[in-house]
């Protein structure tokens, strides 16, 4: 094997790149690792058998783990993810606390310690992910005391024995993190940044590059290169379906794709940014996308997951696309020659395909001010949370005196693409915003698209939700709704 690493922020080389786990450093020139190597993967093999794999795809919670990453200017934070979808090698420099690094058996955590009083757990097989992610939302930052323990940081953790009852109780009866508690202490001092990484073994290699020019250089040079962002597509092709890409580009501390911009005309997203940090980062600015973010996956998810990723995967039923469309957003693509901005409704030009080209990777997203005034998020799926949506309908509308005049309505899961509603658009503009004119529109948005028929639902299913969501839409707005 061989593996150099380099500090990107000063250009010196690390002889042994590796982690930090539970404040010991951990070699990734250890034996049998590859680019592909999951981190729980590398974890089990060190002993650290709390973390489990129960789907390989992140959606049971019980390989979560925490990681330090940059908070405030200066600060850091605990971030739960899935160690069953991130490779090893794209933590390189990186701090990652388990489990087993939280208590021992002789002294508690003080979550692991609520979990045992109220009976949290039997099996025990998913309680260490329950831990990590409950860790990770007991030293999130509260200044507000109202601020209490927010359950849906819970939301990718699955528990079949135990019942949530008590784990929910064991989450709402924490309180705030002492003052000498060594992780919250942490959090005062910078998280590590990221290292330039070049790991080859196994006719595989992972590179992070140090800027923009030198990951759209390698994705130039190797046609056959997969992106890495929060690694929650790639992560589940390689765990589930064996997928081993020849090249692995990690963008996802790129800086030229983590800028966050509120201006007067647009807002700007980076595209490696994460759900979560756009989330924050917006506070609600984007009502569209507020709504978005709570029915995107799990906090585990969105702690990894970015919109970069999710529009690059061109799947047709991720749900970033239906809300961008209705947003009107415009994508920033960079390449060897240089950038050029497509509007998302160009984006896409088949199943998985779109009009990016060879070495060309999303630098940011582009939505345009002022928003829309009425908007909604309709995701049908069988759970209401952490599912992948049957049909996903994102509305846009400017409604001016009773009247529809401006419509923009973004679909997924009912075509090869996400899609604008673009028939049902023109029915709506210049129409009054009554039940009649809506009833007509409706009629013709479920005849958008060329929905199919499979597991998630059948064809004549999601015609009538495509159709049911405007009217939904209209009672909600218009006060019929009880």
């Amino acid at each position: 094997m061989t593996t150099t690493s380099h500090d990107a922020r000063q250009g010196q080389t690390e002889a042994a790149p590796g982690l930090t786990v539970n404040g010991s450093p951990v070699d990734l020139e250890a034996d049998g690792l590859t680019p592909h190597t999951t981190l729980l993967d590398l974890l089990r093999s060190r002993g650290l058998t709390g973390a489990k794999e129960g789907c390989a795809e992140g959606e049971c919670g019980a390989c979560a783990v925490l990681v330090a990453r940059p908070s405030d200017p200066g600060h850091s934070e605990w971030v739960a993810l899935n160690a069953c979808l991130v490779p090893a090698a794209a933590l390189d420099g990186q701090e990652v606390v388990t489990a087993e690094g939280l208590g021992t058996p002789d002294q508690l955590h003080p979550v692991q310690q609520a979990l045992a009083d109220r009976g949290g757990s039997q099996c025990g097989y998913c309680t260490p992910g329950f831990v990590c992610a409950m860790a990770a939302e007991y030293y999130r930052p509260r200044p507000d005391p109202a601020d209490g323990f927010d359950l849906h940081a819970l939301s990718g953790n699955l528990c079949r024995c135990t019942g949530y009852r008590p784990i929910r109780d064991a989450a709402e009866a924490l309180g705030r993190p002492a003052p000498a508690d060594p992780l919250a202490e942490r959090r005062a001092t910078p998280a590590p940044g990221p290292r330039h990484t070049d790991l080859r073994a196994a006719g595989a290699r992972l590179v992070r590059p140090t800027d923009l020019a030198e990951a759209t250089g390698l994705l130039g040079e190797h046609p056959d290169a997969v992106v890495l962002a929060g690694s929650t597509d790639l992560g589940v092709e390689v765990t589930l379906r064996g997928a081993r890409p020849p090249l692995v580009v990690a963008v996802d501390r790129l800086p030229e794709l983590r800028a966050l911009e509120i201006g007067d005309d647009q807002i700007t997203v980076g595209a490696a940014l994460t759900l979560t940090e756009v989330e924050r980062g917006l506070a609600g600015r984007v009502p569209l996308l507020a709504e978005l973010f709570p029915q995107f996956a799990s906090r585990l998810i969105r702690n990894a997951a970015t919109l970069g990723g999710n529009l690059g995967t061109a799947s047709p039923i991720g749900d970033a696309a239906p809300v961008l469309l209705a947003l009107d957003a415009s994508l920033v693509l960079a390449g060897p020659a240089g950038e050029r901005v497509v509007p998302l409704a160009d984006y896409f030009t088949g199943y998985r395909t779109t009009v990016r080209a060879a070495g060309e990777l999303i630098r940011e997203v582009r939505v345009p001010r002022p928003l829309a005034t009425t908007t909604a998020f309709h995701k049908i799926a069988k759970r209401r949370f952490d599912d992948i949506s049957s049909v996903a309908v994102a509305f846009a509308l400017d409604v001016v005196d009773g009247s529809v005049a401006r419509a923009r309505i973004g679909l997924g899961g009912v075509a090869a693409t996400p899609v604008r509603a673009l028939a049902t658009e023109r029915a709506l503009e210049g129409m009054p915003w009554t039940r009649e004119s809506v009833s007509a529109a409706a009629r013709v948005l479920a005849g958008e698209g060329t929905p199919m028929s499979d597991h998630r639902a059948s064809e004549r299913y999601r015609r009538a939700m495509l159709e049911q969501s405007l009217l939904k839409l209209h009672a909600t707005t218009s006060g019929e709704a009880r």
